[in-house]
C-alpha cells in the first residue's frame, strides 16, 4: 500500500510487536491488553492512535471505549470513572440481599456498571441511578437501557423524585473513599485521566459515605440494604457510620481480589398492635 505523496504507508504491526510496545511502555499485562487492541476490529490507522494513546499513558478502557465488569461489556469514556474489578464483591453482596423486582439505587453510579450488573443477576428489578456528573449519566443511561433504568443528573438524592423515598430495597453506593493525602500515590492512568471528584474522599476518605449515610434511612424501605465499598483499614469507621444512621452493619471482605464492603440494614417494618391480616 503506498501513500499519495508516493511513500510506503507503515504496515499494522501484529499482536508480538503491539505488545513489546506496551510492554517498553511499563504495561503490567502487555501480552493481554496487546490482544484486545489487535482483536478490537479497528482499521489500521485507528489502531495506530489507539497504541499511541495507551503508549501515552490513557487507560485501556478509555482508548477501547468499553470496559468487561462482571461478565459485560459496558462503554466508558475518558472524565468517567472506570469501574473496578474488586467492586464486583459489592455487585455478590447486593445479589444475596437483594429480592426479584427490588427497587434499586446505584448512586454515585458512574456509567451504571454496579446497577447493571446487578440487574443482570436479578430479575425484574426496578432500577434508578444517580451522579452528578452529566457524562456519565449519559453513559449510565446507554449501559443500563436494557434494564429501563431512571437515570438522574445532580449531588447525590438530590435528583431522585422525592416520591422515591422509603422505596428502595437496595442502595449500592461506590462513593469516592482515597483519602486526599493518598492521591498523589494513586497510578497516573487514574490521577490524570479520571476525575477528582470520583477519588478524593476527603481527609479520611469518608466525606461522600457521611452524606449518604445521614440520608440513606429516609430512602431505604424497611429492611432495606445500604452497602458501601472501602478501603480495608476504613471499614470500622465506614461501619460506625451506618450504625450512627440507625442500621444493623455487617462487613464482608474477599481477600482475591483485595475488596471490602459495608453493609448497613434499616429497621423493618415494626407491625402494628391489634392489627388483623
Amino acid at each position: 500500500m503506498h501513500q499519495p505523496n508516493g511513500r510506503a504507508a507503515p504496515s499494522r504491526p501484529d499482536e508480538r510487536e503491539i505488545a513489546a510496545r506496551l510492554r517498553a511502555a511499563g504495561c503490567v499485562f502487555a501480552e493481554d491488553e496487546a490482544r484486545l487492541l489487535a482483536t478490537s476490529g479497528a482499521s489500521d490507522e485507528a489502531l495506530a492512535v489507539m497504541l499511541a494513546r495507551r503508549v501515552a499513558g490513557h487507560p485501556l478502557e478509555h482508548v477501547l471505549g468499553w470496559v468487561d465488569f462482571c461478565g459485560l461489556r459496558l462503554d466508558v469514556a475518558p472524565g468517567v470513572f472506570i469501574p473496578r474489578q474488586r467492586s464486583a464483591l459489592l455487585v455478590r453482596c447486593a445479589a444475596e440481599l437483594t429480592p426479584t423486582g427490588a427497587t434499586v439505587l446505584d448512586l454515585c453510579c458512574g456509567c451504571g456498571a454496579l446497577g447493571a450488573a446487578l440487574a443482570a443477576v436479578v430479575e425484574d428489578l426496578r432500577l434508578h441511578a444517580s451522579d452528578i456528573s452529566g457524562t456519565a449519566v449519559e453513559l449510565a443511561r446507554h449501559n443500563l437501557t436494557p434494564w429501563r433504568a431512571a437515570c438522574y443528573e445532580g449531588d447525590l438524592f438530590d435528583p431522585v423524585p422525592r416520591a422515591l423515598r422509603g422505596s428502595f430495597d437496595t442502595i449500592l453506593c461506590n462513593t469516592p473513599y482515597v483519602p486526599t493525602r493518598r492521591l498523589p500515590s494513586l497510578p497516573r492512568e487514574a490521577r490524570v485521566h479520571e476525575p477528582r471528584a470520583s477519588l478524593d474522599g476527603g481527609p479520611d476518605g469518608l466525606d461522600v459515605q457521611r452524606r449518604v449515610a445521614g440520608e440513606a434511612r429516609e430512602w431505604l424501605a424497611p429492611g432495606g440494604h445500604l452497602l458501601f465499598e472501602v478501603a480495608q483499614d476504613q471499614e470500622r469507621r465506614s461501619a460506625r457510620l451506618l450504625e450512627d444512621a440507625g442500621l444493623r452493619t455487617r462487613v464482608c471482605r474477599l481477600e482475591e481480589i483485595d475488596a471490602t464492603v459495608v453493609v448497613g440494614r434499616a429497621p423493618s417494618a415494626v407491625p402494628t398492635e391489634g392489627r388483623h391480616g
